[in-house]
C-alpha cells in the first residue's frame, strides 16, 4: 500500500519556549515516518517511526504488536520491513529494512538530559498524513530497567506512538509512547539507551506476541511514577499518600516521590510536614518548578516574605510566567499586611 505522506509544518509554536523555528523543524523532512499496519480484522492501524539508520527504523512494540503486516509509506513511495527486532516489554521495535532513502536523526542519551530542559515531539496524531510538532520541557526522569522513562509537558495523541522527543539540537533523546489517563495527561517517553540495546539484539520475522508493555500492567504491577498518577489527578489524597510514601521508601532519592507525597500532605492540613518533603524533593532535583510553586504556597500562607523573595527568583530562572504570578500574589499580600497594620496601629 503506497501513501503519499506530506511534511507540513506550517504549526503554531508554544511562544512559552524558545523552540526552533517552523523553518528549522523542515531539517526532520525526511527522518518521522508513518506507519502503516494491516490488522487481523481488516482495519489499518498507523503510527510513528523514527529513522535511526539507512536500515532501521524505531517505533512502539504496540502499534506492531500481532499484526499481519507493516508498512512505510513517504512520497509516493512504499518499503517493506525485512525483519523485525522487538523488545516486546519494554515497548520498543525496529523494523529493519535493505535501504532506505532517509535522513537518520542523532541520538543523545537520556541520561545527559536536564530537568526543564527545552523538547518537542514530532508525530502522527489521530491519523493525521502529515507529522505535527508539539512543545514543552523536561519535567521528571524515572530510572527503570536499565533506563531512565523522561516524562515531558510536550503532549501527544493517538497515532503520534512510536514518534521522536528531541532537544533543541535536534537530537533524538527519547521515543513518545505513553500518557496517563485524563485531559491533564502525563506523557513518557522511552530512553534512548534502550534502542541501542535493541539494535544488538537478534531478528524477528513475526509480529505476534502475548506479552504486553510495561506501562500497560495491571494498575499495582505499574511502577510507582504510573501508580500516583490517578489518585493525584482524582485528589484522592490518602490512596496517594500511601503510594508516595511506599515509592519514597522504595527509592529515597525520587525527587517525585517526596513532591507527591507532599502534595497528599498539604492537601490533608500537613502544611509543615509537606513543607519538609518539598525541601526533599528540591534537595534531589532543584529544578522542581512544581515543588517551588507549592513551596510558595505555604510561604504565602506563612506571610514568609523572605522565603518567598527567595521562591520568587529560583521560579524565575525557571518559568517567568509563574514567577510574575507569585510577585502578584506577594505583592497582595503585603498591601495586605500593610493595611491590617495600619488598622492594628490606629
Amino acid at each position: 500500500m503506497k501513501k503519499i505522506l506530506l511534511f507540513s509544518l506550517a504549526l503554531y509554536a508554544n511562544s512559552a519556549f524558545a523552540q526552533p523555528s517552523i523553518g528549522e523543524l523542515l531539517q526532520l523532512h525526511g527522518s518521522i515516518v508513518q506507519i502503516s499496519v494491516e490488522l487481523e480484522n481488516g482495519n489499518v492501524g498507523t503510527g510513528t517511526g523514527v529513522v535511526i539508520s539507512n536500515e532501521y527504523v524505531i517505533t512502539n512494540c504496540h502499534v506492531l504488536a500481532n499484526g499481519k503486516g507493516a508498512n512505510v509509506a513517504k512520497y509516493g513511495d512504499g518499503y517493506k520491513p525485512i525483519a523485525l527486532k522487538a523488545d516486546w516489554q519494554h515497548d520498543l521495535c525496529a523494523l529493519k529494512f535493505e535501504g532506505l532513502p532517509f535522513k537518520p536523526v542523532p541520538m543523545r542519551d537520556t541520561a545527559t538530559v536536564a530537568i526543564e530542559e527545552e523538547v518537542f515531539s514530532i508525530g502522527y496524531p489521530n491519523g493525521n498524513n502529515v507529522p505535527q510538532p508539539s512543545y514543552g520541557s523536561i519535567k521528571a526522569k524515572y530510572p527503570f530497567d536499565g533506563g531512565l522513562i523522561i516524562r515531558s509537558d510536550a503532549a501527544f495523541s493517538l497515532g503520534s506512538s512510536g514518534g521522536a522527543l528531541f532537544d533543541q539540537q535536534f537530537n533524538l533523546i527519547g521515543i513518545t509512547s505513553f500518557k496517563s489517563p485524563g485531559r491533564q495527561g502525563f506523557f513518557y517517553s522511552l530512553p534512548v539507551e534502550w534502542i541501542k540495546q535493541l539494535i544488538a539484539s537478534q531478528e524477528l520475522q513475526s509480529l505476534n506476541t502475548e506479552e504486553r508493555p510495561f506501562w500497560a500492567l495491571p494498575y499495582q504491577q505499574q511502577p510507582y511514577f504510573m501508580q500516583v498518577v490517578i489518585p493525584y489527578q482524582n485528589h484522592e489524597w490518602q490512596n496517594l499518600h500511601a503510594i508516595a510514601q511506599a515509592w519514597s521508601k522504595s527509592d529515597p532519592n525520587a525527587a517525585d516521590a517526596w513532591y507527591f507525597l507532599g502534595v497528599a500532605d498539604w492537601a490533608l492540613n500537613h502544611a509543615d510536614v509537606a513543607k519538609i518533603e518539598f525541601d526533599q524533593a528540591l534537595r534531589f532535583n532543584p529544578k522542581h518548578l512544581a515543588a517551588l510553586v507549592h513551596q510558595s504556597e505555604i510561604a504565602l500562607k506563612q506571610a514568609d516574605f523572605a522565603q518567598l523573595d527567595q521562591l520568587k527568583s529560583s521560579i524565575a530562572n525557571l518559568d517567568g510566567e509563574a514567577s510574575e504570578e507569585l510577585s502578584v500574589k506577594i505583592s497582595a499580600l503585603r498591601h495586605s499586611a500593610a493595611i491590617d497594620g495600619g488598622v492594628a496601629n490606629k
